[in-house]
């Protein structure tokens, strides 16, 4: 029986990323179960106390404690590491976990971070306000001029870290250049990829060394559950990530990580009509407000990188009216179809207004700096119709004055 295939990297590492988001990773049981098994237990049980001692030395091979090791997760890691095309992947609890122990892992006090300057309101927290408290300082730039990042480097610049697109207002950023002014400095970039997955994007294919994810999002992709992921080289993982990992403790559950092994089967059709959806909804959109953030469409600033480092343009994007807080509020509680939600990459179409959720926790000035104004709207573009979406956004916008 062929229990090990998708584990076998001489074959996997030749799939195509279709046949790595079905297959990639899975281990068979002596039972030949076709889907993935879940394996619900905390420990595991040694033939004789010899083993164990071995086991726990890293003399041999096996499990020890789920909290460092299960089977389920570990064909989750597989499969992801596969389609970022990264030696080794960890996953975690949830997306913030990931993003935290990417960067924890690596800095000490006295170092340096250059940071973009949009991103998800937790991301932000942990560079402005946890960080500092150990000693780690950041310079926040705008992420679109790659320049920027080469004149904020200090002598202790240890981290160049940014999301694109970035969280919500889709700056996009050059993944080639600005990883080459990294490797030049000797500096590790860790990129959140959240938005596009590897499905869409792959950052280290322009050179980054560390991708981030919210598993969450598109890789479940149905609203089930929380997971995180990390993606890098094998000795970072092995000598840098796990043993942080190992002791603080952010395990993704086994039974998590078996429901984005399923969301991963499907991620690649979901994402590519979401893409399609969400384009037919911000060019409506594009004739109805003042400001559509998506680089998707011809007429955004960055469109001609966007189509250099993205296969599509992923179901989220952010709008702007002119009438503030009072005003987006108006259209959202116009809404009858899309759902009012903080949450992205779900099948279903959902939106949010960031200024009072997902980064009402940062003070005006920073939401500003970042880009979000009162008035930002954020979008997800489900598998609904694109057309029911499309007559849902007209009559909530009339009734909302516009």
């Amino acid at each position: 029986m062929k229990r090990r295939t998708g584990q076998d990297p001489s074959v996997t590492r030749n799939w195509k990323p279709a046949t790595q988001a079905v297959r990639g990773g899975t281990a068979r049981s002596e039972f030949g179960e076709t889907s993935e098994a879940l394996f619900l237990t905390s420990g595991y049980a040694y033939d004789c106390a010899g083993d164990a001692a071995a086991r726990f030395a890293g003399e041999q091979a096996g499990m020890t404690y789920s909290r460092l090791q299960n089977p389920t997760v570990e064909m989750l890691e597989q499969r992801i590491a596969l389609l970022e095309g990264a030696e080794a992947c960890r996953t975690m609890a949830t997306g913030m976990a990931a993003m935290t122990a990417a960067l924890l892992c690596q800095v000490s006090q006295g170092d340096h971070i250059v940071q973009g300057r949009a991103a998800f309101g937790s991301c932000r927290w942990l560079t402005d306000s946890l960080l500092p408290r150990f000693g780690v300082t950041t310079t926040t730039i705008d992420a679109r001029d790659p320049q920027q990042f080469e004149d904020a480097i200090r002598p202790n610049t240890k981290l160049f870290f940014f999301e694109t697109p970035a969280n919500p207002t889709m700056d996009v950023v050059d993944l080639e250049a600005v990883c080459a002014i990294a490797k030049k400095h000797g500096i590790v970039t860790v990129v959140d990829n959240a938005f596009a997955t590897p499905a869409l994007q792959r950052p280290m294919d322009f050179g980054a060394d560390v991708v981030a994810y919210s598993a969450t999002k598109m890789m479940d992709g149905q609203g089930r559950v929380l997971a995180g992921a990390v993606c890098g080289s094998e000795d970072f993982v092995t000598n840098t990530l796990l043993p942080f990992t190992r002791n603080t403790g952010p395990t993704l559950s086994a039974f998590n990580a078996w429901v984005v092994l399923k969301g991963l089967e499907t991620l690649d059709l979901r994402i590519r009509r979401q893409s399609e959806n969400a384009l037919k909804v911000g060019t409506f959109l594009e004739q109805r407000v003042p400001r559509v953030n998506f680089p998707a469409l011809p007429a955004h600033p960055q469109h001609a990188l966007f189509t250099r480092q993205m296969a599509a343009a992923g179901p989220i994007f952010s709008f702007e009216v002119d009438g503030g807080r009072s005003q987006a509020h108006a259209l959202l509680d116009g809404l009858e179809l899309i759902d009012i939600s903080n949450n992205i990459g779900d099948s279903r179409s959902l939106m949010t207004h960031p200024s009072s959720t997902t980064h009402s926790g940062l003070a005006e000035e920073k939401r500003l700096e970042m880009g979000i104004t009162e008035g930002m709207i954020r979008i997800n573009v489900g598998l609904e119709d694109a057309d029911d979406l499309i007559a849902d956004l007209d009559q909530a916008l009339r009734g909302a004055g516009l």
